[in-house]
C-alpha cells in the first residue's frame, strides 16, 4: 500500500497530513491509531508529533481529526490547524475557509506574512470554557482562575481552560521555568492521578514585556513540543485574565519553536482567540508499506520545499534574539 504525505510544520510542531479529500484511502479507526503510532515514531524514517487527516465534511470545505503520536485523538490543535488552512485554501483555491473540527466548524484564512516568505494563517480557537468538568478536573468547585491546585504546587498558581483541549496555565519566573517542576507536575497529571482522570496539557508561561509572552508546553499525548497552539492561546487568554495583557490587542507568543501572534477576543462573556503563524510545507513523500499494521514501511521523498525551511530558520534565530535580549 502507498500512503502519500506531506510534512508540515506550525511553530515547529510537526506533523504528517494525509489527505482523504483526494485519496481514496479506506482507514479504520484502529488503523489511524496504529498509522500515528508507526509514522510518527522519531526512530523511524518519518517522524512526528502527529497525523493530520484531512477529509471532505458535509458542513464546512474540509475536516480535520488530529491524532497524536501515541496513537490518541485530539480534539483540537492549533499549529495542525494552520498548515491545513494552507493546505485547504490552496487546494480550493481561495483565501479564506471554514474547517470542521471534533467540537466545532472554524474559520481560517489566509494573514499577511508573520515574517518575510513565511506562509501565514489565522485560524479560529473556540469554544473556550472554564467549567472544570469540560477538562475533566476532578475539584469541589466549578472553575480554577489563577489559584493553586492541591497537590500540584505550593507555589504555583494556575488556571484551568478548555479550548477545547484541555489546559493548565502557571505564569512563572526563569528559575521556576528553568526547574524540573513543569516535568514532574506534568509527568503527574497525564499518569494516574485523583485530580485529571484524562490527562491534561501544561503550560508555563514566562512574560517578556506587555505585549509579549514565552510558551512551554507538556503536550498530553506527546510530551514537550516546539509550541501548542492551544496552549499558546489559552496562554493569551490567561494572560489577560491577570492583567499582564489587554484583550483585543497582538500578543507576540514566543515559543521553543518560534513565535505566533495571538488576539483575544470577548463578547458578552465568550471568548475566542485567533491564532495567527506559520503553516510550512518540509516535504512530500511517498510512504510504501508492508504489512497491516503499518510498522514496516520505506519512505520516498519527492519534493522538498527548501526555501520554507531557510525562511523559517531566520524567523526562529528573529525570536531568540529576542528572547536573548530581554532575559532578566
Amino acid at each position: 500500500m502507498n500512503i502519500e504525505v506531506l510534512k508540515v510544520h506550525g511553530s515547529g510542531n510537526d506533523f504528517l497530513l494525509i489527505d482523504e479529500m483526494t485519496n481514496l484511502y479506506t482507514f479504520s479507526e484502529e488503523d489511524r491509531a496504529r498509522l500515528a503510532i508507526a509514522f510518527c515514531n522519531r526512530d523511524s524514517a518519518l517522524g512526528a508529533d502527529g497525523i493530520l487527516f484531512v477529509l471532505n465534511s458535509e458542513t464546512a470545505d474540509a475536516r480535520m481529526r488530529v491524532f497524536n503520536a501515541d496513537g490518541s485523538e485530539a480534539s483540537m490543535c492549533g499549529n495542525g490547524l494552520r498548515c491545513v488552512a494552507r493546505y485547504v485554501c490552496e487546494k480550493l483555491k481561495v483565501t479564506s475557509a471554514v474547517i470542521e473540527t471534533m467540537k466545532a466548524n472554524l474559520q481560517v484564512e489566509k494573514e499577511a506574512d508573520l515574517f518575510p516568505e513565511i506562509p501565514t494563517y489565522k485560524v479560529e480557537i473556540s469554544p473556550v470554557t472554564f467549567q472544570l468538568k469540560d477538562l475533566p478536573l476532578n475539584l469541589p468547585q466549578e472553575t480554577v482562575i489563577d489559584e493553586k491546585i492541591p497537590g500540584l504546587s505550593e507555589d504555583l498558581a494556575f488556571t484551568a481552560i478548555a479550548v477545547p483541549n484541555p489546559h493548565i496555565v502557571a505564569i512563572v519566573n526563569n528559575d521556576q521555568l528553568n526547574s524540573d517542576i513543569q516535568l514532574t507536575l506534568s509527568e503527574y497529571v497525564n499518569g494516574i492521578n485523583p485530580l485529571f482522570p484524562d490527562g491534561v496539557n501544561v503550560s508555563f508561561v514566562k512574560p517578556i514585556e506587555k505585549g509579549h509572552i514565552f510558551v512551554r508546553t507538556f503536550e498530553r499525548g506527546v510530551g514537550f513540543t516546539n509550541a501548542c497552539g492551544t496552549a499558546m492561546s489559552a496562554s493569551s487568554l490567561v494572560t489577560c485574565l491577570v492583567g499582564l495583557n489587554n484583550k483585543e490587542e497582538v500578543i507576540e507568543v514566543y515559543n521553543p519553536g518560534g513565535k505566533v501572534r495571538c488576539i483575544v477576543h470577548e463578547q458578552l462573556g465568550v471568548y475566542k482567540i485567533d491564532l495567527i503563524g506559520n503553516g510550512t510545507y518540509v516535504y512530500e513523500a511517498v510512504v510504501k508499506v508492508a504489512g497491516p499494521d503499518f510498522t514496516q514501511f520505506s519512505v520516498e521523498q519527492t519534493y522538498v520545499y527548501l526555501n520554507e525551511a531557510e525562511q523559517y530558520e531566520k524567523l526562529q534565530d528573529h525570536a531568540k534574539q529576542f528572547i536573548t535580549l530581554h532575559q532578566d
